[in-house]
């Protein structure tokens, strides 16, 4: 990657963000128009310490500096066996909502590039496949009718593998879904990891989510040991949940990771006290998506798995402080997550 890359020492608002990474901690700081890097940090109690971060543009340049890869043949050759035909002949049009940082946004300059992790994925596959990468948007709730009726080839937007899913979609893997517990900078709270850990706290969840699914658990397991409750947040609005955290309204948020180590770090203002898989007490993934049985998705798994043994997927989820999420190897429709 050519990236023009400033190494700065700071403090953000006196917490550095904190990830649990194999039972290490890792810290990283993002600024706006800025990347991650990961460093290394001796004990939890220095997550104050100084952090080293790597800045570089988040403008539509910031395109130019995804990891790139040659076709990879054997997965040329297994699209051509497998009898895909893209919709777009010579690209492979790949659909994603842009949401949040640092997993798929519009670039600042522009807002029309896709950027993020997801979109570097999406160059990715393309180029294993010696395809040209055409990017769409779109809402997240239209995705699922875009790839059934062939508007789409595939989708890469943080989409997690579930078993009612898997009825009408082909899946390949490439990070695992993880869950984060944030609260204020200066909260008392310091560790959450068990069900006792919830009890009595008043915390942010999204309705009908992996996470809501998980907490509604931990908060039955309380009840019957005569803990107190959980007391429930939902709020419609993502910025009106964070300012809640921050200001001390609420104790805790509790959703995916990515994004709230990027608010973190960003602002200083919450900091991260546990992770979770999303599917726990199972694993959840998150994958590429194809129409069921059209033979896409053969190819890009041989993609995903070069590039994982090559080190080009390491630097997509270094790139974006990703890398506790990282796989060992893509698979093809894993167990998913369980039907409601």
């Amino acid at each position: 990657m050519a990236i023009n890359k400033k190494k700065v020492a700071v403090i953000v608002g006196g917490v550095a963000a904190v990830a649990i990474v194999g039972g290490a901690i890792t810290a990283f700081a993002l600024n706006s128009g800025n990347s991650a890097e990961a460093e290394a940090a001796p004990e939890a109690t220095e997550a104050a310490a100084e952090t080293s971060i790597v800045q570089f543009d988040l403008t539509s340049k910031n395109a130019d500096d995804r990891p790139r890869i040659d076709p990879v043949p054997e997965a040329v050759e297994a699209l051509e066996a497998s009898g895909f035909t893209p919709i777009d002949p010579g690209k492979l049009t790949v659909v994603g909502s842009a949401y949040i940082p640092p997993l798929s946004f519009l670039a600042e300059d522009d807002n029309v590039t896709r950027l993020g992790s997801e979109a570097d994925f999406a160059q990715l596959i393309a180029d294993g496949l010696g395809l040209e990468l055409k990017t769409e948007i779109a809402a997240w709730a239209d995705w699922p009718l875009g790839i059934q009726s062939g508007k789409y080839d595939l989708i890469t937007s943080n989409v997690t593998v579930t078993e009612e899913r898997k009825d009408l979609f082909d899946f390949a893997t490439y990070r695992d879904d993880v869950l984060g517990f944030y609260v204020k900078a200066d909260s008392d709270i310091d560790s959450i990891s068990e069900a006792k850990d919830v009890a009595g706290l008043s915390i942010v969840v999204g309705s009908g989510t992996n996470q809501e699914k998980i907490l509604l658990a931990w908060d039955e397991e309380n009840k019957a040991a005569g803990l107190d409750p959980v007391d429930f947040q939902y709020y419609e609005d993502d910025a009106a949940a964070t300012l809640a955290v921050q200001s001390g309204r609420v104790d805790a948020t509790f959703g995916p990771n990515a994004t709230a180590a990027y608010k973190a770090a960003t602002d200083g203002k919450t900091k991260l006290v546990g992770q979770l898989n999303g599917g726990f007490p199972d694993n959840a993934q998150i994958a590429a998506g194809t129409a069921k049985d059209n033979g896409l998705i053969e190819a890009v798994n041989i993609v995903l798995n070069y590039a994982i043994e090559n080190g080009e997927y390491d630097a997509i989820l270094e790139r974006w402080g990703l890398e506790s999420e990282a796989v060992k190897t893509s698979e093809i429709n894993p167990p998913g997550l369980p039907r409601p």
